[in-house]
């Protein structure tokens, strides 16, 4: 992930680099096939394209450095590990996309039981998705914090699992994973100023980009939502 944070009493801006990061064992022709070729599917559909995750850091990044001190980690885990334990409905978002992902979740062990019936097809709408094992995770992490994840009996099932399933990742790339505090891209449209994330996000630099571009041409004369202006936006 990526967090770009105003601080409103200082008025200082940072931002927060948690993306995942490649296994220390990859390498640059890991996700090419015998005649050196690109192959979808081990960079879109295998346990090599698996990076080391860097939600958990960021986020407790954010609450330790950026947090407005009246909430530990664990009170604000604590809502997540209830929905976990006891169930969201399957609505929105969740009952759309689970069909298109039906085959992909099939194939493991530990997550067809809980986004697929027993019959193989998947949750509707009115049923429950329990995630069980999402909430031990949680808890660890709510108990030990970072470390609850990337260090110990879970960081271990990661390693171990994904290396079973093909993957190059160990015990040792969770550990060392960091999120990174990085100085924020700057531009200017119009007179306003913009804040945003710099590399390895793109988002920054092509909002700047385009807003730059943009700023040729005489918005404010055009008809907001009409075609000449929607033509020049997109």
């Amino acid at each position: 992930g990526f967090m770009v944070i105003h601080l409103g009493k200082t008025g200082q801006d940072v931002t927060i680099d948690y993306r995942e990061t490649a296994p220390a064992a990859a390498t640059e022709t890991m996700f090419l096939d015998a005649s050196g070729e690109p192959d979808p599917k081990k960079s879109r559909d295998s346990a090599l394209s698996v990076g080391v995750p860097g939600t958990v850091a960021g986020l407790a990044l954010a609450h330790e450095k950026y947090g407005s001190g009246k909430l530990s980690l664990a009170d604000l885990i604590e809502p997540a590990i209830a929905l976990a334990r006891n169930g969201v409905d399957v609505v929105d978002d969740i009952a759309d996309t689970l069909p298109s992902a039906q085959q992909r979740i099939a194939r493991w062990h530990s997550s067809a039981p809980v986004f697929l019936n027993s019959d193989g097809t998947v949750l509707a709408p009115g049923q429950d998705l329990l995630q069980p094992d999402l909430a031990v995770t949680l808890r660890a992490i709510a108990r030990d914090g970072p470390k609850g994840f990337y260090e110990g009996p879970v960081a271990e099932k990661l390693a171990t699992a994904i290396r079973k399933a093909g993957g190059i990742m160990t015990a040792d790339d969770l550990k060392s994973y960091q999120a990174v505090i990085r100085t924020p891209v700057r531009g200017t449209y119009r007179g306003y100023e913009i804040v945003s994330m710099p590399l390895p996000s793109s988002g920054g630099t092509v909002l700047l980009e385009t807003l730059n571009i943009l700023e040729g041409f005489p918005m404010a004369e055009m008809s907001q939502g009409s075609a000449p202006s929607l033509h020049l936006l997109i």
